[in-house]
């Protein structure tokens, strides 16, 4: 369950320590594979396997699932132990990564770029995504995008109200190299922290 924290005035009071943030409700994870005697059947329901706070409390992540290769290798389930045994960084080098994350109220994440094609889609609330080049959009309920390697930052501009969006994170073919020749490198400002050694 979220714990919440409040701060000295003036400060951040909303706090985001697990998964779900306050103010959303928990979900309930999926997750089939095969039977004895090859017939699809569901495994026991869960909340998701690695829940992490990001950017000091601002947010909190939740990995769905994530894979090692791509094609993934599914036989003898060694994708389910992979996925449950393996907390993934960013995204996945060759793999893939779908990241569920609880945005509080009033915050901004730092900018950043990470080397993946991003599958977007906001569940709850509104998010404001910003490039570096100074665009902004408005992403609703229900919106997506799609993040092709750009630097990038997220806000929820609710003073009140948490937002959820749901992110597909892919590997691109390396060097990333943009229209103007310059190779683009990952970064990730204050995110590094959060995904340090992984």
């Amino acid at each position: 369950m979220v714990q919440v924290k409040s701060q000295p005035e003036g400060e951040e009071s909303f706090i985001c320590t697990t998964f779900p943030a306050p103010g959303l409700k928990p979900i309930q994870r999926h997750i089939t594979t095969h039977n004895d005697k090859g017939l699809g059947v569901f495994l026991e329901a869960d909340g998701g396997a690695h829940f992490r706070p990001l950017v000091k409390g601002k947010g909190v992540g939740n990995i769905i699932y994530s894979t090692r290769d791509n094609p993934v290798d599914v036989k003898d389930d060694v994708d389910l132990k992979y996925a449950a045994e393996n907390e993934p960084g960013l995204h996945m080098h060759n793999g893939t990564v779908l990241r569920m994350i609880d945005f509080a109220p009033d915050v901004e994440s730092p900018m950043h770029r990470a080397l993946s094609v991003d599958y977007g889609v906001v569940l709850e609330g509104e998010l404001e995504l910003s490039l570096d080049s100074g665009e902004k959009r408005i992403l609703r309920r229900g919106d997506c995008c799609v993040q092709r390697g750009t630097a990038h930052k997220w806000a929820n501009r609710s003073k009140t109200e948490p937002a959820r969006a749901l992110f597909v994170l892919l590997d691109v073919k390396l060097p990333l190299v943009s229209p103007t020749g310059e190779v683009l490198t990952q970064f990730l400002g204050e995110l590094q922290e959060d995904y340090e050694g992984r």
